[in-house]
């Protein structure tokens, strides 16, 4: 079988994720800069070769404060640990398009085996003749896991940051 080597179209994708803030509402972030080298067996998802990394620096939640916290020591220290990485164990078919993705997740020096569901599209061609497929990749992680840890008590109970960390990653690829 040959490889096929796939990238990802930046302009129609989004590496999101989501925390409670005060315990009762969602602060929605992303990452600006990030890349990924996936390779499979022709077509076939199924046990692919994927590689993620992201940019620490590139946090972006609509707050130039919150991000630069979010950079700091307290949280990321993106000055010791610049990138979030992820390396794919295995991928594996469900159903018709749900998969569940594992591997190794490192953030903030730290690597730990998450696993998340999947969804992958059929693959399409685009009006250019490009051939594309979509994968969307979501789950929860606990930030303290990774040694995020940084929190402030609220003076009504609870706290102001959540543990649970929301994933919503949306790649679009184009076979190369």
């Amino acid at each position: 079988m040959a490889s096929t080597k796939w990238a990802i179209d930046p302009t129609h994708s989004e590496i999101g994720f989501k925390v409670k803030h005060m315990m009762f509402t969602n602060v929605s972030g992303k990452f600006g800069t990030y890349d990924a080298t996936i390779v499979t067996e022709d077509d076939q998802f199924e046990n692919a070769s994927i590689e993620f990394s992201a940019d620490i620096n590139s946090v972006d939640t609509n707050n130039a404060d919150r991000d630069t916290h979010l950079k700091s020591a307290d949280f990321f220290d993106a000055d010791n640990n610049p990138k979030l990485a992820f390396k794919a164990t295995s991928f594996s078919k469900i159903d018709e398009g749900n998969y569940e993705l594992a591997g190794e997740l490192s953030l903030r020096g730290v690597t730990k085996s998450v696993k998340f569901p999947a969804e992958l599209s059929p693959l399409m061609k685009d009006p250019w003749g490009n051939t594309k497929i979509g994968l969307n990749v979501s789950g929860k992680i606990n930030r303290k896991d990774w040694g995020l840890t940084w929190n402030s008590a609220l003076e009504t109970g609870g706290v102001l940051v959540s543990e649970e960390v929301r994933l919503d990653i949306e790649l679009q690829l184009l076979k190369q």
